[in-house]
């Protein structure tokens, strides 16, 4: 039990965003289902409802001036296995190419942006569309999805030819995986779970704008991550240290160091492998190289 803590601990204070995020949402999934237990135990619904009620993100908007953290903490709270399950295979597969291609701090960028874009569409569309505002309950939001789709979609719209396996059967290209996620929310707003579906559309709608912002030199999703670092840092007193970027671009992309010939020669060879023979066509040296040049 101690050595399977430690490398939770390692993970968690050694790996990347993309191993926090998972763990994270894992973490408040098992705790979660640790008090569930013990409310049926003790007979004590309103243990697990109580808790509930101050994590997940409420439909009401006096109900959410009372607990604005809210809009931050649905996105890492769920309660069903199979939701948990399906949110972070998918932000495992994708988060792997997004962090290759765009880099670790970037990821945690669009999956909060993604997360509060959906969260913040979901509490609109219940006050302002007829099909919610007809529902006289609050309804409540939670689950890391709209956070999921920002990096599911912002990764089809950065490489949207890069094959990948569907159901580890079919090859089809990322942005058919994509649009296929994104229709299946469309049709599914009018059958159940509207709200939640809405959601995902935002987080969805983020990630490509992320991407497309990227692409015209502004980088929203590390911006608001340094705001944060910022902010943090002049709460505790820290000194906040100035950082010179690069006016340099490649590809469209900023970048905080030049880039040399041979670099950017190697990289558009890699990025024509991925087009033909797709990302898992590459060699360890090869996506060691991507991952180091998405961290410039």
């Amino acid at each position: 039990m101690t050595r399977i803590s430690e490398e939770i601990r390692n993970q968690f204070t050694q790996g990347d965003h993309l191993n926090r995020l998972i763990l994270i949402n894992v973490g408040v999934f098992v705790l979660l289902l640790i008090i569930k237990v013990f409310a049926a135990l003790f007979q004590a619904p309103g243990l697990l409802t109580g808790i509930m009620d101050w994590i997940t993100l409420p439909s009401d908007p006096m109900t959410f001036i009372t607990r604005p953290w809210t809009l931050v903490t649905y996105m890492f709270t769920h309660l069903d296995f199979f939701h948990i399950l399906f949110n972070l295979l998918i932000l495992y597969f994708t988060g792997k190419i997004f962090l290759d291609f765009l880099g670790e701090r970037r990821l945690l960028g669009t999956y909060l942006l993604g997360g509060l874009a959906g969260g913040i569409l979901f509490v609109i569309s219940y006050n302002l569309f007829p099909l919610f505002t007809q529902s006289s309950s609050q309804h409540v939001l939670l689950g890391a999805s709209a956070g999921v789709m920002a990096i599911l979609i912002g990764t089809a719209a950065y490489t949207p030819s890069l094959p990948v396996r569907l159901f580890f059967v079919l090859e089809v290209r990322l942005w058919v995986v994509a649009l296929l996620v994104v229709l299946m929310d469309l049709a599914q707003i009018p059958v159940e779970n509207p709200g939640g579906h809405i959601a995902h559309l935002g987080g969805a709608a983020m990630g490509y704008l992320i991407v497309r912002g990227l692409r015209t030199g502004k980088d929203y999703s590390e911006g608001f991550v340094r705001f944060w670092e910022d902010f943090f840092q002049s709460l505790r007193g820290e000194k906040k240290v100035k950082k010179v970027y690069s006016k340099k671009r490649t590809g469209g992309f900023s970048k905080r160091d030049s880039v040399s010939e041979d670099t950017q020669e190697r990289l558009n060879e890699i990025l024509d492998k991925i087009r033909q023979s797709g990302y898992e066509g590459l060699t360890k040296e090869e996506k060691e190289f991507l991952f180091k040049y998405s961290r410039k």
